[in-house]
């Protein structure tokens, strides 16, 4: 949009073949003429833009949908011409004045941030804020590691990395949210470091914490007045979801302590839903079981086997 000048206030509109007809050649032509000739050339149907392409044609789909309707325009950095029919191969969008600017030279760092953080708050959905600030304060870049606090207000101290700030988020997010009264029964980090068990609820449950036994990350216990809930819970920073062979095998754990089957549950944590390791691992996510992003901590994401009722599960989602 930029390139072409599909500004807000200008008569110049971008439709998904400006994307996917660019070329190398093309983008390292930077003066007025040649992108202005470029936005022309484009439409002329059967022109041919010389050069490597960036995108095949069948990626039209994703860049009108995905990119334009369901990513810029719903947070207001794109607008679409309204008279432009659908299968119309003319361009329809623009990029909003005051998303454009931000992309000015002239701007020092902290000016840049500040207009950044204005635009968000007066674009973006309480949700989305609250999403972006999660992904940023996860504290990677602290080499002196991550402090835990339990539920019972003690602390622990984790190394630095992604998965202590998702054991973290779980532990003080997830459990607090969800649970009634959560209590850490194994908590675990990278190389089966073991930081934290809890042996005598261990004992006094019947559940045997083995370290050499393939456990998860997690595992939490909420003690609520009517019953005993068991929750497994697999943090993936990259691999490592609950499969349903580890599924199988954390089962076998629980059946020798006595507990129904129905009071045991599965949970398997990333950072977000657009995570490479989400990506790469959702497949594998055994079925019957959550899947908890710390990017949403008031949501989880249920799988589950067979079909359900309409009206039971519109029942689930009021």
């Amino acid at each position: 949009m930029l390139y072409i000048g599909a500004l807000e206030g200008s008569n110049v509109y971008l439709s998904p073949k400006h994307v996917y007809k660019m070329t190398e050649k093309q983008s390292k032509q930077l003066d007025e003429a040649s992108r202005k000739k470029y936005a022309e050339d484009v439409l002329v149907p059967g022109h041919k833009i010389r050069g490597n392409r960036w995108y095949a044609d069948n990626t039209r789909e994703s860049i009108r949908d995905e990119t334009l309707r369901e990513g810029f325009m719903q947070v207001g950095a794109v607008v679409s011409k309204k008279d432009v029919a659908t299968t119309s191969s003319k361009g329809r969008y623009l990029l909003k004045k005051q998303f454009a600017e931000l992309f000015s030279p002239d701007f020092s760092n902290e000016q840049l941030k500040s207009l950044i953080v204005e635009w968000q708050k007066n674009n973006l959905s309480t949700g989305a804020l609250a999403r972006i600030a999660l992904l940023k304060g996860t504290g990677l870049d602290n080499e002196e590691g991550v402090l835990v606090e339990f539920p019972n207000k003690e602390t622990r101290k984790l190394s630095a990395g992604l998965s202590s700030v998702l054991s973290k988020a779980v532990i003080e997010n997830f459990a607090i949210n969800f649970f009634e009264k959560p209590v850490v029964l194994w908590l675990s980090e990278s190389g089966k470091k073991v930081v934290a068990r809890d042996d005598q609820l261990a004992k006094k449950i019947g559940i045997e914490v083995n370290a050499s036994v393939n456990l998860p990350d997690i595992i939490l216990v909420d003690l609520t007045s009517s019953a005993i809930l068991i929750v497994f819970i697999e943090i993936v920073a990259t691999d490592g979801a609950i499969t349903n062979r580890r599924k199988e095998a954390m089962y076998n754990i629980t059946d020798a302590a006595g507990f129904k089957r129905s009071e045991v549950m599965f949970v398997t944590v990333f950072q977000d839903k657009n995570s490479q390791a989400f990506r790469k691992a959702f497949e594998n996510v055994t079925s019957n079981s959550l899947i908890w992003f710390s990017s949403e901590p008031n949501n989880v994401f249920i799988l589950k086997e067979g079909a359900i009722k309409l009206s039971k599960l519109k029942t689930a989602l009021e």
